[in-house]
């Protein structure tokens, strides 16, 4: 078990302070027979949450402890991380401490150069789609700026994968994305949210796979790690209601006719049917 104790001057979390970051695991719920495992594995390849450090041992808690320090603030560019300090905190080995740095460095959060030492880097040169990152600026000061930001970029992403879905008519595809809509129903009727925000993260990650552009495909694990990040709501469907679902069922339809802008907007009105989104959806420019 990872120990820590603070000094005066480390920053570094003490007794009993491991848990001043919840990062809560998201159970996996039962499924029903319209499950998400199986079928295409293509399709589910690519709307798995991209795997994190957690469950890793020692290596990982230290990586998410770090981490999550980091993007709090609780550690800043004021002083160096010192390997040989960290590993006497936390009571874990050079080699461990060595890896941890290096995965972070990996995600832009720090650097290491010689004479000068491993440092916490600007916010500007982190990488801010690392769905680790992600989910650590959900539990400190920048929740809010993250949701935002979070809002903005579906809003930028998820309408444009709509419309390129629908030129792309897959009926495996579009049955799986209407197995999704199946289960949060049914987990609607049951007030089962979990389950509900797990299949409503498959439907937006199949659906961008759906587009057909590389590119977009590679940020389906974003906008899962958007709709599944723990500690407070995410932009999205993150209230499930009847309306969200008949979005959903719509957004199906448009793929099915192939009509592109149908499936467009019919998008745009499922991100701004919450509150949540609303507020940063890109309103009509004041007319000078």
């Amino acid at each position: 078990m990872m120990n820590a104790a603070r000094s005066t001057d480390s920053g570094l979390a003490g007794p009993g302070e491991l848990d001043r970051y919840p990062y809560a695991e998201v159970p996996g719920p039962e499924r029903s027979a319209a499950s998400w495992e199986g079928g295409d594995s293509d399709l589910g390849r690519a709307v798995r949450r991209p795997s994190s450090n957690r469950g890793r041992g020692l290596h990982g808690q230290l990586v998410q402890q770090l981490g999550q320090m980091i993007v709090s603030g609780d550690l800043g560019a004021d002083r160096p991380l010192v390997p040989e300090e960290i590993g006497q905190r936390f009571e874990v080995s050079r080699t461990v401490v060595r890896e941890s740095l290096r995965v972070l460095e990996a995600k832009g959060l720090v650097s290491a150069r010689p004479n000068v030492g491993t440092r916490v880097r600007p916010v500007s040169d982190w990488n801010l789609l690392d769905p680790d990152i992600i989910e650590w600026r959900a539990f400190g000061p920048q929740r809010e700026d993250q949701r935002r930001e979070l809002g903005e970029l579906r809003w930028t992403i998820e309408p444009l994968a709509a419309r390129l879905a629908a030129g792309h008519g897959r009926e495996d595809a579009q049955q799986r994305l209407a197995d999704m809509v199946e289960i949060m129903g049914h987990a609607l009727g049951q007030g089962d949210l979990m389950t509900f925000s797990r299949a409503d993260a498959e439907f937006h990650g199949l659906l961008i796979q759906l587009a057909g552009n590389r590119m977009l495909e590679h940020l389906s694990g974003i906008v899962s790690a958007a709709l599944q990040v723990s500690g407070g709501p995410a932009t999205g469907c993150d209230r499930p209601n009847e309306t969200s679902l008949a979005h959903h069922a719509r957004i199906i339809d448009t793929l099915a006719e192939g009509d592109g802008a149908a499936a467009e907007h019919a998008m745009r009105q499922l991100l701004t049917a919450h509150p949540e989104v609303e507020r940063v959806v890109p309103g009509p420019r004041e007319q000078h």
